[in-house]
């Protein structure tokens, strides 16, 4: 049977960092509001010349560089976004022409579910390893948030930020991504929204959202899918090396632990030094963890993530 293993992580982030400081200076808030209500104290603006493809193609090298293998070897490129640089060509294809990759036989696409565009991204590419298809997949989320915002208002512009991240994954005869589990309610979806349509003055449209209730609903989910997880895989939560969760406030985070009986020592956080990167969050948490040792050959990692849709989904990874 044909498994897919994660071979290489890779992640960027824009160099320019606004602190709770700065947002002081432009919106009624401070330091210590913004860190009691989401934990977050800096987050990564992309600069005039960056486009969510371009930081999409550094961390998608670095992936690739850490896999080991040629680019020419990548046979699909599923890139999870829901802030493209363009209406089309789609954002997968011209990473495609930016990383080089000039085999046809090697399909390029966008998958646009928000925050929780990575784990369906990863779910796409794991089924068509697992199906024989393909053998070498690149998996990627970015976006750049900050291009929605709306700096007046206090409860949103506080959050988001940009970045990239990305993964390799490799058809293994061993198990590598166990098992992903999705799911969608579209009748929340009044509750986190960009207003307007995409041909109405897009430069207008912010993201809107009502903080409490998005809330609750995300502690909920969140629990059910990674119970769910365990369930489907019959392992208990103390088989969890990691748990590698959408990085959108601490207090989502720390309330699902809870419900959860999950310790917070065995939780990879990059809220605090990133806020809400979006479909990025996993996959940048992830090469973090990988980067400086503390994810380890061998250790079963928990993703997790809730998005705008209403949208959640889990997968269980052996790296």
């Amino acid at each position: 049977m044909k498994y897919s293993r994660i071979i290489g992580t890779g992640g960027y982030l824009p160099e320019k960092i606004l602190t709770n400081d700065d947002l002081a200076k432009i919106v009624e808030t401070s330091n210590e509001w913004i860190v009691e209500r989401t934990g977050i104290k800096r987050r990564h603006i992309r600069s005039p010349d960056e486009t969510t493809t371009s930081m999409a193609g550094i961390a998608a090298n670095r992936a690739i560089e850490a896999a080991g293998i040629d680019r020419s070897q990548i046979q699909m490129i599923v890139f999870a976004t829901c802030t493209p640089d363009l209406f089309f060509p789609n954002a997968a294809s011209t990473l495609q022409r930016l990383l080089g990759i000039t085999a046809t036989a090697c399909p390029a696409f966008d998958v646009n579910i928000a925050c929780s565009g990575f784990i369906y991204a990863l779910s796409i590419a794991d089924q068509y390893i697992r199906s024989g298809m393909v053998e070498h997949a690149l998996v990627v989320g970015a976006d750049s948030l900050t291009r929605l915002i709306d700096w007046s208002d206090r409860s949103t512009c506080i959050l988001f930020s940009d970045g990239a991240g990305a993964v390799v994954l490799k058809a293994d005869d061993k198990p590598g991504i166990y098992s992903t589990h999705l799911h969608t309610d579209g009748s929340y979806g009044d509750l986190l929204h960009v207003k307007g349509d995409v041909y109405n003055a897009p430069s207008c449209q912010y993201i809107n959202m009502q903080g409490n209730a998005v809330f609750k609903v995300a502690v909920t989910k969140l629990g059910e899918v990674v119970e769910e997880t365990l369930r489907f895989n019959n392992i208990d939560k103390e088989a969890i090396d990691w748990l590698i969760p959408h990085q959108a406030n601490l207090r989502i985070i720390e309330a699902t632990t809870r419900r959860l009986g999950f310790p917070m020592e065995k939780v990879i956080l990059t809220v605090e030094d990133q806020g809400n990167t979006s479909a990025a969050s996993v996959p940048l948490a992830l090469d973090i963890g990988v980067r400086d040792g503390r994810i380890k050959p061998g250790n079963l990692l928990l993703f997790e993530a809730f998005s705008a849709g209403f949208a959640w989904g889990s997968a269980l990874v052996r790296y």
